[in-house]
């Protein structure tokens, strides 16, 4: 692994010697592999455009980035500007291996590939995906191995979405109410206790590092990130069901209607991510945790469920009479 970190910092220095030009540009980019920008996006295409790609995309990103901050903690691995912080571009809280933006990156353009199933279309998702893994590297927050083992999770996480739709989407969707809500929950519930699980191996963190400084900040922030998708997943979860079997809104109608769900929805979600968000303390945990689900939990139901509903409400958007699938016991 020395021999691989000692190569990534060679590649790392040498790109930002050789091309500094670019670190504007991919500062700006990788911008853009944030969580946040994502859902800018996502909701757009849920509220707007094309509902069940829009469910797809913010359900199974949520669900990569769970599973990366588990990783991340479990592997608990340097950064590469902590050892050198002369070849430190940005600065990041969390943990190193797997990189969350080359995964999130993965994810979310393969799935629009899937959708669009046009080979340009992919094309353009691996180049997206490339010069995002070769933003985190030159601006010294990755090294090859994790931007590498950021791609293979999503690839991982593809496929295992592909096998649902196939085989197991069209049975889940035939259950009754309860058990798929059931499900819902507990999938996050799952993933929380291979946490749990994950931390009791760890132990206490090894402080015996020269960048021992970051570990607090590190370890922090992975209980912070684990507790947000925790959350949406389980807000999510219950209201995506809620809104097939309730409500059933439809993203057809005109331009004006469109514009004036995705601002109203948006504003309420930003009001929701930043604005209550903002007063959750770091500290302590016992608190910042438990509300950082809340939250999270309320935005995930508002994004899924009660947008939506009030998008009928408001006649902002319509609502198939019938529900989108049959049940059965």
């Amino acid at each position: 692994m020395d021999i691989l970190a000692d190569f990534s910092l060679e590649v790392t220095v040498w790109i930002q010697n050789h091309y500094p030009q670019l670190e504007q540009f991919l500062k700006g980019f990788s911008a853009t592999g944030k969580f946040e920008f994502y859902l800018l996006i996502i909701t757009l295409v849920y509220w707007c455009l094309e509902k069940r790609l829009g469910r797809s995309l913010i359900y199974v990103l949520t669900f990569s980035y769970a599973i990366n901050t588990v990783l991340k903690h479990f592997f608990a691995d340097v950064r590469p500007y902590w050892s050198n912080p002369e070849i430190g571009l940005e600065n990041e809280k969390s943990y190193g291996i797997p990189s969350g933006h080359a995964q999130g990156a993965t994810v979310f353009y393969g799935l629009i590939a899937m959708w669009a199933d046009r080979i340009w279309v992919w094309l353009l998702a691996i180049a997206l995906v490339a010069i995002m893994s070769l933003s985190r590297v030159y601006l010294g927050v990755h090294d090859l191995e994790d931007v590498v083992a950021g791609i293979f999770l999503g690839v991982l996480i593809l496929i295992g979405y592909y096998f649902w739709q196939r085989y197991l989407a069209i049975k889940f969707a035939n259950r009754i109410l309860g058990q798929r809500l059931l499900v819902a929950v507990l999938i996050p519930l799952s993933l929380a206790i291979i946490y749990a699980i994950v931390l009791l191996l760890l132990g206490q963190p090894d402080y015996q590092v020269p960048w021992s400084d970051r570990i607090d900040i590190a370890e922090n922030k992975s209980y912070r990130d684990f507790a947000t998708a925790f959350g949406l997943l389980i807000g999510l979860g219950i209201g995506f069901i809620l809104e097939v079997s309730r409500i059933r809104f439809k993203v057809e109608g005109p331009l004006w209607k469109r514009m004036v769900r995705y601002l109203l929805g948006l504003g309420v979600t930003i009001l929701l991510w930043m604005g209550l968000g903002s007063f959750i303390p770091d500290e302590p945990l016992i608190l910042s945790v438990p509300l950082n689900i809340l939250i999270s939990i309320v935005g995930g139901l508002w994004v899924s469920f009660y947008a939506p509903w009030l998008f009928v409400r408001l006649q902002l958007a319509d609502s198939r009479p019938e529900p989108e699938v049959s049940l059965t016991v």
